[in-house]
């Protein structure tokens, strides 16, 4: 019998790119290339996703969390650059991984994947999507909004800018009607000459496949660090599961599997090993723990938690080398050809809850990217 109690832990919620093991049993009528067209996204995005992860650790502060959703900025960076041209385009390309690939296949892909996450699970469910937010009387090109519409399934909506409190409550009701009313408050403080919020939402709500026992729940104390102890509710239940001992990491790995086909892995880092454990993680780190699981009994202990994050990814995605995006060196003249425009934030706003109960696990993300004029109103008015 294996024990395991959740102390230090990395958890990584595998949304169907990191490893590309989201299943699904498809007609006749799904072709062979359109499944490759979707995993050509896998390894990309699993790199893209370890990088943001160590730059954001690097940035934070001892003892706090960590949480964000790596499929949800890798769309809204790939939907942004459906409008990018020239060096702006290969920048944002180059740092999502996406060099071998051209902008059709990128679309393409992420149209099957949005196609794939919508189909429906009995006891689980998945939202992926995204939406446009237009300042009123500007007018993108046609391409660029049917690209958002057609392969990203996005939503187009107008809104009045010049009233950015009204313009901030507008977006955040339609990202509050498609997050289960999770994420109420996302957008704030908009420049009243913005000209356009790209949005990414992720909404997931799964029921374990086997629910911890209730009556085993306890008052019991969490370690957050070598220092720091609190006292949590700690759920309980034995039972087998997939499990593997990394002695030479200094790690024991558990996935906790969903009715359905996802699962969480779960990371516990030996004691004070956590920095050790965090630097060997990168997506074939990932596989090698997944490919060496083995199914035994484990008498397995988690807290209840619950964790409310925001994260800025504007220095991290400048460090990946996406820098001309945010200045006046921007093309984006694939959205405008009146109107120069460039990126003045991402991920600012990017706001996640993740709610983990005895019988499944709730998580919520939303993230935005904000695209004001440089040196133009999208009226066509020169500013002083």
């Amino acid at each position: 019998m294996r024990g395991l109690v959740a102390s230090c832990a990395l958890a990584a919620l595998l949304l169907a790119v990191a490893l590309a093991d989201h299943h699904h049993h498809h007609s006749s009528a799904q072709s062979n290339e359109e499944e490759d067209s979707c995993h050509r996204l896998s390894a990309p995005n699993a790199d893209f996703a370890v990088v943001l992860y160590k730059s954001l650790n690097a940035k934070t502060a001892a003892g706090n969390n960590i949480f964000f959703s790596p499929l949800g900025i890798s769309t809204a960076l790939s939907l942004l650059s459906t409008g990018a041209r020239g060096e702006t385009h290969s920048q944002l390309f180059s740092s999502l991984g996406y060099s071998t690939l051209n902008q059709t296949q990128v679309n393409e892909a992420y149209k099957h994947l949005f196609h794939m996450l919508g189909e429906s699970q009995e006891n689980q469910k998945l939202d992926v999507g995204n939406a446009a937010a237009v300042r009123s009387g500007f007018s993108p090109l046609e391409q660029f909004l049917n690209d958002i519409k057609q392969y990203y399934s996005g939503e187009i909506f107008q809104v009045d800018f010049t009233k950015p409190e009204e313009a901030a409550a507008e977006i955040n009701k339609h990202i509050a009607s498609k997050t289960n009313d999770k994420i109420k408050d996302m957008v704030k403080d908009l420049d009243p000459e913005m000209a356009m919020v790209l949005i990414n939402y992720v909404y997931f709500r799964g029921q374990w496949e086997k629910p911890f026992d209730g009556n085993r729940t306890r008052k019991e104390e969490f370690h957050v660090d070598g220092s720091t102890t609190v006292e949590v509710d700690m759920m309980r239940r034995t039972g087998r599961y997939n499990f593997y001992r990394d002695d030479g990491n200094h790690a024991t790995i558990l996935q906790l599997p969903y009715k359905g086909n996802t699962s969480m892995m779960i990371v516990f880092p030996d004691e004070d090993k956590m920095n050790q454990v965090e630097a060997v993680i990168s997506k074939d780190q990932l596989r090698r723990w997944h490919d060496s699981f083995f199914r035994t009994n484990v008498n397995l202990g988690m807290p209840k938690f619950s964790i409310s994050a925001e994260a800025s990814l504007d220095d991290t995605l400048k460090e990946s080398g996406i820098t001309d995006a945010f200045g006046d060196k921007a093309d984006f003249s694939g959205m405008s050809n009146e109107v120069p425009l460039k990126v003045s934030k991402v991920g600012s706003l990017n706001m996640t809850s993740l709610f983990c109960p005895l019988h499944g696990l709730k998580c919520d993300i939303g993230s935005c990217v904000l695209v004001p004029p440089t040196g133009v109103s999208p009226g066509g008015a020169k500013r002083g």
